[in-house]
């Protein structure tokens, strides 16, 4: 599916994100304790941190990622039509990660800096069990503010989707508060993907009011959702979001992932390759399936279904951008799970 690229052309979703590119290396856990690294967390680190441990990581391979722009470029394969919002430098690495999501079918006509900090980019340690640490470096990401939402494109998406990440930073949350008003102002509808359990124990108070006021379809995993509400179970943690927002997808790993809209529940099984091979976009992939769906008038139990087998196609590589048709690696799956092709 083309992205929408005349002025009229509606978006069915549009992305505000941090425009990373991704270097993955296999690792183990003594090299992760070597180097100082909290397993399974994202870890925001300086330009010197960042040198550091991409000396020490082993051979890896540099693809664009970010969670928002895994989310987008795995919609437009899906056929939606994407736009996406981040910053990159015009460095070497910006070119690849302008190129990637433009490839991937998606609108990206933000213009790159010419001066400052330099393209992000995420160490990504993946270790055998599959579970992923990651270091990021956010360079020219910090300069995403408010002038870069604009008005015209804002107005044209059905949903806007943020990622919680760019809560830790003043101007890319005004960013977030403009798309957001612009919005709901056209009638779209707000998503929210809550990123990491320690980006929303630094923002709580903020995201509960976001959730309660604007959020109409909320993302996160169960050690997200449980941080948000300051509970210590999942089922707690799921009888507070229900009432906050019109939809909330709500993830469990091998447990499969919960969707909810007011009383109406679903329990989604998770859907594995045969290999686990990284966890690395299994929430972004997630996201997508399920706005995909959602987008083209699915019920809610269809919805999770997609959403689950999309993450399940993308944890039998490494990466989180498909190295083959998503659409192709779906149907594999789907045959052996039983959810309706994305086609």
């Amino acid at each position: 599916m083309r992205p929408a690229d005349e002025a009229s052309d509606p978006f069915d979703v549009l992305g505000m994100g941090n425009a990373i590119v991704d270097v993955v290396a296999h690792a183990d856990d003594a090299l992760l304790a070597r180097l100082d690294l909290q397993k399974g967390a994202m870890t925001l680190v300086d330009e010197e941190r960042s040198a550091f441990l991409y000396r020490n990581m082993p051979p890896g391979r540099e693809v664009s990622g970010g969670s928002c722009g895994n989310t987008m470029a795995a919609l437009a394969a899906l056929g939606s039509r994407c736009a996406y919002v981040g910053r990159v430098r015009d460095d070497q690495l910006g070119n690849v990660f302008a190129h990637d999501i433009r490839a991937a079918g998606v609108s990206f006509e933000c213009r790159p800096s010419a001066v400052g900090p330099a393209t992000a980019r995420s160490l990504i340690f993946v270790t055998p069990d599959a579970q992923r640490t990651m270091q990021t470096y956010l360079g020219a990401c910090v300069e995403l503010g408010p002038d870069d939402v604009d008005p015209m494109l804002a107005g044209r998406a059905s949903i806007t989707y943020l990622e919680g990440y760019l809560w830790d930073r003043p101007e890319a949350k005004e960013a977030c508060r403009k798309a957001a008003d612009l919005c709901h102002a056209a009638g779209g509808r707000l998503a929210l993907t809550l990123s990491d359990a320690f980006c929303v124990d630094r923002w709580r108070a903020e995201f509960v009011n976001l959730v309660e006021n604007e959020v109409d379809i909320l993302f996160a995993n169960e050690s997200e959702i449980t941080s948000l509400y300051g509970v210590s179970d999942f089922d707690t943690a799921l009888q507070e979001v229900r009432h906050h927002v019109q939809f909330a997808a709500l993830t469990r790993g091998a447990k499969g992932s919960v969707v909810v809209r007011g009383d109406e529940v679903h329990v989604i099984e998770a859907v594995r390759p045969t290999r686990v091979l990284d966890t690395t976009g299994a929430g972004d992939l997630y996201a997508a399936g399920f706005l995909h769906a959602l987008t083209r008038g699915d019920d809610l139990a269809a919805c999770g279904r997609l959403a689950s087998v999309a993450a399940g196609a993308i944890i039998g590589q490494y990466g989180a951008r498909a190295e083959r048709p998503l659409v192709e690696m779906i149907a594999e799956l789907t045959g052996q799970a039983g959810p309706r092709s994305p086609a």
